[in-house]
C-alpha cells in the first residue's frame, strides 16, 4: 500500500492517509478481509506520529471503511455495494463540481466542457 504525505497540502496529514486509503478501497484495489500496515509500522514508514495514523485508522473505522481487531490489526471492512457505489458517486460529483468551478472561471461553455469530456470518456 503506497501513501504518499505532502508537506505542502493545506488537508491534515490523517485526512490525507485516511483518503488515500479510502481512495484504494473505492478503486477495489484495497478488498474485504485485506490486512492494513499496523498504526506503528505505518507511522514509521512515513516517518509521522503514531497519533496521527491512529486518528487516521480511527476515522476511517467511525466511516466503516476498516474494522480493527484488538491484538489482531486493522482490516478492510465488507462493503454494502450500494453504499459504495454512493460513495464513488459522491467523489465524481465532487470532480465534476471542481471542473465546473475550473471551466466557468476560464469562461468556457457547457457545450466545450462536454466534448472534452465526450472526447475523454471515449478514450478510457
Amino acid at each position: 500500500m503506497k501513501i504518499i504525505i505532502s508537506n505542502s497540502s493545506n488537508e491534515p496529514i490523517y485526512e490525507q492517509i485516511s483518503n488515500q486509503i479510502k481512495e484504494l478501497i473505492l478503486k477495489g484495489e484495497l478488498d474485504e478481509g485485506d490486512l492494513l500496515p499496523s498504526i506503528r509500522g505505518l507511522a514509521r514508514d512515513l516517518q509521522i506520529s503514531v497519533i496521527t495514523t491512529k486518528r487516521a485508522y480511527d476515522e476511517l473505522e467511525k466511516e466503516g471503511f476498516i474494522q480493527t481487531m484488538q491484538g489482531k490489526g486493522s482490516y478492510v471492512a465488507g462493503q454494502n455495494k450500494e453504499l459504495m457505489k454512493e460513495k464513488k458517486l459522491k467523489i465524481i460529483e465532487e470532480k465534476l463540481w471542481q471542473i465546473a468551478e475550473e471551466s466557468k472561471l476560464l469562461g468556457l461553455t457547457y457545450e466545450e466542457v462536454e466534448s472534452m469530456l465526450k472526447i475523454l470518456f471515449e478514450e478510457v
